[in-house]
């Protein structure tokens, strides 16, 4: 199998039914910014063992580098 590469196109709404028939009968795939970013939110985990004071030490460590 070939190495696959993520290529973003910017494609006319008008022009997306005709560029899916051709992506499906080259058997690639398509995935819109919204559909992957659906598909990101529905794989998180649901229940993060966090408290509020966890969530800011981070943020703090991220931000001022402490």
């Amino acid at each position: 199998m070939d190495t696959l590469l993520d290529v973003h196109l910017n494609i006319p709404k008008s022009e997306m039914k005709f560029f899916r028939k051709l992506v499906g009968k080259m058997g690639w795939g398509v995935e819109t910014k919204e559909s992957v970013l659906q598909k990101y939110i529905l794989s998180r985990p649901k229940n993060v063992e966090l408290s509020d004071e966890d969530i800011l030490k981070e943020v703090y460590a991220v931000r001022y580098g402490k």
